[in-house]
């Protein structure tokens, strides 16, 4: 019997619950650090492309903590990781296709009245 008059697995699921609790918590804490250091950042007077950057970067980590130990991925095997891995790198190979192919017009194009021509 354990001090509290527990059976033994009931005492030690006990102790593994508030593990866990006690790594989300952590775990919410960093994520309320992080959201915190990126309002921090958007308060500096960064160029526009540095403060993209940080930004991007702290929801990069952010989306990696989510799915570490909110969606539990941290102990999976290799078989689920590989297609998440290769999901995340087709993602960037569209996004950065589209980018190539659109992005040559983004930037300084002055879009003229569709119904005006040549005032």
């Amino acid at each position: 019997m354990s001090p509290r008059g527990l059976k033994p697995p009931l005492y030690v699921m006990t102790h593994d619950v508030a593990v866990q609790v006690r790594g989300y918590l952590t775990v919410f804490g960093t994520l309320l650090v992080l959201t915190l250091v990126t309002v921090g950042v958007s308060y500096l007077e960064l160029p526009e492309v540095e403060t993209v950057a940080v930004a991007l970067s702290i929801a990069t980590a952010k989306a990696a903590l989510v799915a570490m130990f909110f969606m539990h991925l941290k102990g999976e095997r290799a078989m689920v990781m590989w297609p998440l891995g290769l999901t995340a790198f087709l993602f960037v190979a569209l996004l950065g296709f589209v980018l190539m192919s659109e992005g040559d017009h983004l930037f300084g194009t002055r879009f003229a009245d569709a119904f005006h021509i040549g005032d």
